[in-house]
């Protein structure tokens, strides 16, 4: 699980907590079941179990993978619509191809963030290249989506591309772990990523033994996934472990510590970090919609049946099959 690594020894560090901050609490763990998603590719369905108003801004996350893909197996997702919100897709491990109606398009691999706002309205396809389908090999992402506000639903589609070694890299206050920013900020530290509903996001690699504090905005919700390892959450110490949520009350620190033993192949936690202001609005969702009202989502069902979505360009990428 690279995702881009550097020696934290010479990277900024993050602030130990001071006797005014207020650790945050554990609400609730729960554990992502397993499913399939686009033309068959295994995901974790990370927020399943955990209300609208406890994940808002957030709407839907998958971890994609991890898997190694045997030839032939390697896999994606047609062409599609999507409305109303930003799609975000996180290459940890692999190559992921991206193309869209509106330009937008690239390699999408090894740390690198795809961020898309479909706002109005766009057509994408997300597919592995032909050299892996061919010979098969490591998958492993994620792909959140993040919602955006009744008075932006209709703003013009945008594409990210942030490559891996553009996150901003921080190191905790020990030394002992390594956030990767890839937007929004902590502790006076910037990603690259521009997002219309403020949010952060980071992945941090925590070694065995170590522990992360965090700064939190006391505005933002927050929310802590186990990509792999065995770990505690909270001043409570609550034991979380690969393919587990951890939802957090009020505060303004976060708080993670990776267990001394963990398993032979993982010699680290890996965990994912995110928050953001709530929306307080009325969602409406209808497979990849997402609106404020059930009239909303009839409309962007009518419009993407008339092709007022975007046009699938000529020439375009699609699925690699194997023979």
């Amino acid at each position: 699980m690279p995702a881009v690594d550097v020696d934290t020894m010479t990277l900024p560090r993050l602030s130990s907590p001071g006797l005014g901050d207020t650790e945050r609490p554990v609400r609730r763990i729960t554990t992502g079941p397993k499913g399939f998603e686009g033309e068959g590719f295994p995901v974790t369905r990370a927020f399943a179990g955990v209300s609208k108003a406890e994940l808002d801004p957030f709407i839907h996350m998958d971890q994609m993978g991890e898997v190694e893909y045997a030839p032939g197996e390697p896999k994606g997702t047609p062409w599609h619509p999507h409305r109303g919100f930003e799609t975000v897709t996180y290459m940890i491990d692999g190559t992921f191809l991206h193309q869209d109606s509106h330009g937008g398009g690239g390699v999408i691999e090894n740390g690198a963030t795809q961020w898309m706002t479909a706002g109005s309205g766009i057509l994408h396809i997300e597919t592995p290249p032909e050299s892996l389908v061919m010979s098969g090999g490591l998958f492993h992402g994620i792909q959140l989506w993040v919602n955006l506000p009744a008075a932006q639903k209709f703003t013009p589609p945008r594409y990210q591309n942030l490559e891996g070694k553009q996150s901003t890299f921080v190191a905790s206050s020990d030394g002992g772990s390594l956030v990767r920013i890839i937007a929004g900020d902590i502790g006076g530290n910037t990603g690259p990523g521009s997002t219309h509903t403020p949010v952060t996001l980071a992945h941090a690699t925590i070694a065995p033994g170590a522990a992360l504090s965090l700064p939190w905005r006391a505005d933002y919700n927050a929310l802590v996934y186990v990509l792999s390892g065995n770990a505690t959450v909270g001043a409570e110490r609550r034991p979380i472990h690969t393919g587990q949520l951890a939802v957090f009350g009020a505060g303004d620190r976060i708080s993670i510590s990776a267990e001394t033993s963990q398993d032979s192949h993982r010699p680290a936690v890996e965990i994912l970090i995110l928050g953001g202001q709530p929306i307080g609005e009325p969602v409406a969702q209808y497979g990849p919609f997402v609106m404020n009202t059930r009239e909303e989502l009839q409309q962007a069902i009518d419009d993407y049946q008339a092709g007022r979505l975007g046009v699938i360009p000529d020439g375009a990428l699609m699925p690699h099959t194997y023979n």
